[in-house]
């Protein structure tokens, strides 16, 4: 949503409530003057806007942005909404519709004093994004001056930013979508207040592609209002008109009973050709006029979408742009700005760029496709020669359709043929050809460009113009780029069913006739019947016959002999078809033929982001090509150089990812030895603080010996020379931690003395004292 504050400027000099008042004053004085001139204005009169009695705002507003003669339409219309009348405005395109129903929106509110605590003052309705747009930025230019807000409120658009400022908006340009989802979810937005509903392209908005939505938005208005409709082509039905409540509107239709319906400066001209003909006179066509800007309008999305890919990769001279309603908004808002600033450009366009679009400097308007109607054609046509300019347009109808020329000249519509030279014409077949089979995208997009064409035909109301089968299918997908031509089943299902019933028909009919044969037999059977019934009684045996069905096959067996099929034959024929298994040969061609990639393990990050594996995808720039390029025969010389490339890359990757499991391992490996470090340094920190180890004292028995036993059974005891030696035992033994243990080994009796001291009873007694005594 677009919203912005009308007003631009003095405000911030106002700094007192005296002057304030006094402002007012003067504004009140200005409405009455307003009120008591427009009785007495005559529209022969007016030459310019200071003719016409409009504020100082408005006035200011328009000679700033250059709007100092008003057209005829101007003239007339605003002078009648200014009165308080319901206005049918019908003028040629680019007449200047569009300040006719803003100015007088503008006045209305500001002779009500109209306020943002007043909330919505006037609805503008368009059929399109792009007119609302349009009709958008000439209010904040003409209105620059006022204190009113206005809103855009389209599709493609943050519904929550509308919600909360739909309330305070006073003039809303909408489309009637939008603004139904707001009459429906928004608690906040409301019409009562409404003062002034203007309908621009009126037929447009008031035909079945909105009928439903208009019905449910009008029902939400205020009966108390002022209506306004401008349309090039204006509605004039009774049941629209009361849908609408209009009181006494006043019909204004300044082009009514000139000599044309389209603008004076417009050269009309077709070509009759065929359909498979249109694309390469529309290439040649661009190609000779690549100093020019252009506009080509053709029927459906797919249409518009395929022209414009396929035209950029033929490279002509000029931009190409495509504008159609399957975009996004912001690609649309985008698409239109550019076209507006080029100077030489081409745009593809469906109809939602026909109507009141102002697209400046328009040469050409080219109409790949015929028009639904007479009324279409004039809103395609009025994109160029608009106001005082020129501009030319042409028209490509094939002979069927053709039978809307005469419909064009009895609409006072001036148009003339022109014939194309075939050595002009530059075939782009060859190239299309060549794109499709390269790419399976575009295979697709020019598939479904010819299924909604043919689709388009099909759905048009005038039969006279549009038949489907004058279309030779084949030549139409060839020139499209098509080897073959797709089926279009819809139309295969219509024909399908005008078969059965047509065969239907002629069953009844058929029936009919057998159901009277077969009454005039049972007359017959009862006439002869009472002939031959002397008595007069009527028996069972002529009832029976009477009621009983005669076979009419009844020599069948005597034809057909032994070749009459027997009853399980008969059973075998009849039993009910079943659809043929989908087999996982069959699955994998439906797979390759919608080009998707089967089995494909795609793995995200918690952030939502892809995570791209480089030992699955190709990395190296030849790898990437060569999968790009998606040909159907493979190419065994790129095949062996993508391998050798991504060969080299992947070596590359397995070093590295070799040398980081390295690193990985020798920090794993020093975090395992810090940590038994660790452990050790704890242990002989708990092995300080506990009792002695005693493990390493003699036996008693060993040293003291057992009585009873005899002394030579004793055990041998070693000598130590002296206590310095003890005590360094002592020491080496107290550092040994606890979980390492050792029993000392026990000396033999009959082992030599190997440097050991012998000592004597009296010795070992002192020595062992000596010991406890160390404890």
């Amino acid at each position: 949503m677009k919203y912005k504050k009308l007003k631009g400027g003095d405000q911030s000099n106002v700094t007192s409530f005296h002057v304030k008042g006094k402002k007012r004053e003067q504004e009140a004085q200005e409405i009455e003057q307003l009120y008591s001139k427009y009785e007495k204005v005559d529209t022969s009169e007016i030459e310019s806007f200071t003719d016409i009695p409009l504020s100082e705002r408005t006035k200011k507003g328009l000679s700033e942005n250059n709007y100092a003669i008003p057209t005829i339409i101007q003239k007339e219309s605003i002078i009648l909404a200014l009165r308080g009348k319901d206005v049918l405005g019908a003028a040629k395109t680019g007449s200047g519709k569009t300040l006719a129903f803003l100015i007088p929106v503008l006045e209305i509110l500001f002779r009500q004093k109209w306020s943002s605590l007043d909330g919505v003052g006037a609805l503008i309705i368009t059929p399109t994004r792009e007119l609302a747009l349009q009709i958008y930025e000439t209010l904040v230019k003409v209105g620059k001056y006022h204190e009113f807000s206005a809103g855009l409120i389209i599709g493609g658009k943050d519904l929550k930013f509308e919600r909360s400022r739909m309330h305070q908006v006073n003039i809303v340009i909408c489309t009637p979508g939008r603004l139904l989802q707001h009459m429906d979810e928004n608690p906040l937005f409301d019409c009562v207040n409404m003062q002034v509903l203007v309908l621009d392209e009126a037929d447009r908005c008031l035909d079945l592609g909105f009928e439903k939505a208009m019905n449910s938005i009008i029902e939400n208005l205020p009966s108390q209002r002022q209506t306004l409709l401008f349309s090039a082509t204006q509605t004039k039905k009774v049941s629209d008109l009361a849908r609408l409540s209009l009181t006494d509107p006043e019909y204004v239709a300044v082009h009514e009973h000139e000599k044309f319906k389209t603008p004076d400066g417009l050269t009309q001209s077709f070509i009759v050709c065929e359909a498979h003909e249109k694309m390469p006179i529309l290439w040649s066509f661009i190609k000779a006029h690549s100093r020019q800007k252009i506009m080509i309008f053709l029927s459906t999305c797919n249409q518009v979408k395929y022209f414009h890919e396929v035209f950029k990769k033929l490279r002509p001279r000029n931009p190409v742009m495509a504008l159609q309603g399957k975009m996004h908004q912001l690609k649309r808002m985008e698409i239109y700005h550019t076209f507006c600033r080029k100077e030489y450009a081409v745009l593809l366009a469906t109809d939602i760029a026909a109507r009141g679009l102002d697209f400046p400097s328009v040469d050409w308007v080219v109409q790949g496709d015929c028009p639904e109607d007479v009324d279409a054609y004039v809103h395609r046509v009025g994109r160029t020669a608009r106001y005082t300019r020129t501009g030319e347009s042409l028209l490509l109808v094939s002979p069927k359709e053709s039978a809307i020329i005469e419909k064009l000249g009895s609409s006072k519509i001036p148009i003339s043929e022109i014939k194309v030279n075939p050595e002009q014409i530059i075939s782009p077949q060859a190239k299309l050809e060549l794109f499709v089979a390269k790419s399976n995208e575009l295979k697709a997009s020019a598939q479904r460009a010819f299924v909604s064409y043919f689709k388009s035909l099909f759905l048009m109301r005038d039969k006279t113009v549009f038949d489907v089968k004058s279309v030779d299918s084949y030549k139409f997908a060839r020139s499209l780029g098509l080897i073959a031509a797709p089926r279009v089943r819809f139309i295969q299902r219509m024909e399908k069913k005008g078969s059965q019933k047509e065969n239907k028909d002629n069953d009844n009919q058929q029936t009919e006739e057998d159901e009277d044969v077969q009454t005039i037999e049972i007359g017959n059977v009862q006439e002869e019947d009472k002939d031959f019934n002397f008595n007069g009684d009527d028996s069972d045996d002529s009832e029976s016959e009477m009621f009983a069905i005669k076979r009419r096959d009844h020599e069948l067996e005597k034809l057909m002999g032994d070749d009459l099929p027997l009853d399980d034959e008969v059973a075998e024929e009849t039993k009910p078809k079943f659809k043929a298994v989908l087999t996982k040969a069959k699955l994998a061609k439906k797979i390759l033929k919608k080009n998707l990639l089967p089995n494909k393990k795609i793995v995200f990050t918690d952030d939502g982001k892809e995570i791209v594996s480089q030992m699955k995808q190709k990395v190296t720039e030849v790898g990437q090509g060569f999968e790009a390029s998606q040909s159907p025969a493979i190419n065994l010389e790129e095949a062996k150089k993508t391998l050798e490339e991504e060969d080299v890359h992947d070596r590359k990757l397995y070093s590295e990812l070799g040398r980081q499991k390295k690193k990985e391992r020798k920090l794993k490996q020093k975090g395992k030895r810090k940590r038994d470090e660790d452990v050790e340094k704890d242990s002989s920190d708990e092995d300080s603080n506990s009792e002695p180890d005693l493990s390493w004292l003699p036996n008693p028995d060993d040293v003291y010996g057992n009585p009873e036993k005899s002394e030579s059974e004793e055990e041998e005891v070693p000598k130590i020379d002296n206590l310095s030696s003890e005590k360094s035992v002592i020491s080496k033994s107290r550092k040994k931690p606890v979980s390492k243990k050792k029993k000392r080994p026990k000396t033999d009796k009959n082992s030599e003395p190997g440097g050991e001291i012998d000592l004597s009873l009296g010795e070992t007694e002192d020595l062992a004292l000596k010991l406890i005594s160390l404890k």
